[in-house]
C-alpha cells in the first residue's frame, strides 16, 4: 500500500479539522456564487451584520478558509436559504443556539439529538425577526421542516458523544465509497477506507490517458474504486 500510506489520518496536524478554500467549498456544495460563503463567514461590518458561522480557523491575510464543521454549517445555511429563510433569521438562530447549547457549531449537530431544541429556537427566532417563511416551516409546516432536517442528515455520520458531524458522504447512493472526514486527506473527498483523495485519482487517470487499470495499479486499489472517484470528480462543477 505504498502509494496510500502517506494519505492517512492527520490527527496531529494543525488543520486536522479539515481544510477548504471558499472556492473548494462552493464546488463541493454546488453553490454557484462563492462570495455568498465569504459573506456568511465574515459578515458585513459596514452594514452592521455579523457572520453566521463561527469559523474553525482565523483568517490568514484575508483568506477565508473553512474547516469541516464550517463546511457542514454552510451546507445547512444554503439548504434553508433555498427555502426562503432570511439570513437575519439564520444569523439570530445560530447566535441563540451557540449561547444556549454552549456549542460553536449548532448547524453541524445531529438532527436526532437537537431537532426539538432547534425547532424551538427557530420558532422563537422567527417571531423575533418576523420571518414568516421560517415561522411557517416550524409551525404550520412542521412535517416539511422535519423532512428538511432529515435530508440534511442524510449521508452524515455524527459523533454519538458530541453530536457533531464527523463524516459526510455527499452522494452516498451513487458513490458509496467516497466520504469527507476531517481526519483523512485534510477533509477532501477520498476513497474509504484507503484515504486516497478523489482528485489525486482523477489527476493520475488523466495523466494515464484515461487508463483505469494503470491508475488502479498506481494506488493499489480496485479498478471499481478508480471509476467511482473519476465519475465523482467529473460530476462536480468546474
Amino acid at each position: 500500500m505504498g502509494a496510500v500510506q502517506h494519505l492517512g489520518l492527520a490527527k496531529n496536524d494543525p488543520v486536522a479539522g479539515g481544510f477548504y478554500t471558499v472556492r473548494e467549498a462552493a464546488r463541493l456544495l454546488t453553490i454557484a456564487q462563492p462570495a455568498k460563503i465569504t459573506g456568511w463567514l465574515q459578515g458585513h461590518k459596514g452594514r452592521g451584520r455579523g457572520p453566521i458561522i463561527q469559523r474553525q480557523y482565523e483568517p490568514i491575510e484575508g483568506a477565508q478558509e473553512l474547516g469541516f464543521l464550517d463546511l457542514i454549517e454552510v451546507r445547512f445555511v444554503e439548504h434553508f436559504r433555498k427555502q426562503g429563510v432570511s439570513l437575519q433569521a439564520l444569523r439570530k438562530a445560530a447566535e441563540t443556539a451557540r449561547e444556549e447549547w454552549q456549542q460553536r457549531h449548532p448547524f453541524a449537530t445531529s438532527s436526532t439529538k437537537y431537532l426539538t431544541d432547534r425547532i424551538e429556537i427557530f420558532s422563537k427566532t422567527a417571531r423575533d425577526v418576523h420571518d414568516n417563511v421560517l415561522f411557517n416551516l416550524v409551525t404550520k409546516q412542521y412535517e416539511m421542516y422535519v423532512v428538511l432536517e432529515t435530508v440534511l442528515a442524510k449521508g452524515v455520520e455524527f459523533d454519538p458523544a458530541s453530536g457533531l458531524a464527523r463524516e459526510w458522504r455527499p452522494k452516498q447512493a451513487e458513490f458509496p465509497d467516497i466520504a469527507l472526514s476531517p481526519l483523512v486527506a485534510y477533509g477532501q473527498p477520498a476513497i474509504m477506507p484507503f484515504g486516497v483523495p478523489t482528485v489525486a485519482i482523477y489527476s493520475t487517470w488523466k495523466a494515464e490517458n484515461g487508463n483505469y487499470a494503470a491508475t488502479s495499479d498506481w494506488y493499489e486499489i480496485d479498478e471499481k474504486l478508480v471509476r467511482e472517484a473519476v465519475e465523482f470528480e467529473l460530476g462536480l462543477p468546474d
